[in-house]
């Protein structure tokens, strides 16, 4: 018992004093977040060389102390974005994107507005292709390119097919307007062949009348 008690003693004293000559390293590491250009968070001080470290009252000990490696500024903490990464991977095949992971209207996730640029864009582009490649004449563009505006067309693919009707339009009137042509040309070029020989008729009548009365 007597021995316990010494040892325990003995063993609390010791810590004492340790305890009473504990040393204060709060200047150093001032000076180090200082010399490391970060903060004091980020310094770590070597606890085996603490005697050492304690000496060390300017800049130039602490570079000094930090060349030596008993001053090291940590690394940054890796803030991962493995798993945002996945989960955006995942939101673009359309997984957790139902009514429950909603918060805002229809119109605040993706505007009107935006989804008409879009559209727009996408006609207009297409018309002024078509236009330069003289795919389609300025009336046709311009009449389309109106009708475009006034959300006339859902989508590219109504918009081609306008298109191709108009210009199948187009080249069935010019047919129909080359046939009528055509049919006023041989109209009047019989006219023309009745209107000379109704004039041989009536000279070749006077002719035999001439003859006659002589």
């Amino acid at each position: 018992f007597f021995f316990f008690l010494r040892v325990s003693t003995c063993i609390a004293s010791h810590t004492w004093i340790e305890t009473s000559t504990m040393v204060s390293l709060k200047l150093q590491k001032r000076l180090a977040a200082s010399v490391l250009k970060c903060g004091e968070r980020k310094v770590w001080l070597d606890p085996n060389e603490i005697n050492e470290i304690s000496l060390a009252n300017s800049r130039r000990n602490i570079a000094r102390l930090h060349r030596d490696g008993l001053i090291i500024k940590k690394p940054t903490v890796v803030h991962s974005r493995a798993r945002v990464a996945l989960r955006n991977e995942a939101k673009r095949k359309g997984r957790h994107t139902g009514t429950g992971k909603r918060r805002g209207t229809a119109n605040a996730r993706l505007p009107f507005k935006v989804l008409w640029m879009r559209r727009v864009r996408v006609l207009r582009r297409l018309l002024k292709k078509m236009r330069d490649k003289k795919n389609i004449d300025k009336h046709i563009h311009h009449s389309l390119y109106m009708l475009a505006k006034g959300n006339q067309f859902k989508n590219k693919r109504v918009l081609v097919e306008t298109i191709h009707e108009m210009k199948a339009k187009k080249r069935e009137e010019e047919t129909l307007q080359e046939q009528a042509d055509a049919r006023k040309g041989r109209a009047r070029s019989r006219l023309e062949r009745k209107a000379q020989r109704e004039a041989k008729k009536a000279a070749d009548a006077a002719a035999q009348e001439v003859a006659a009365s002589s």
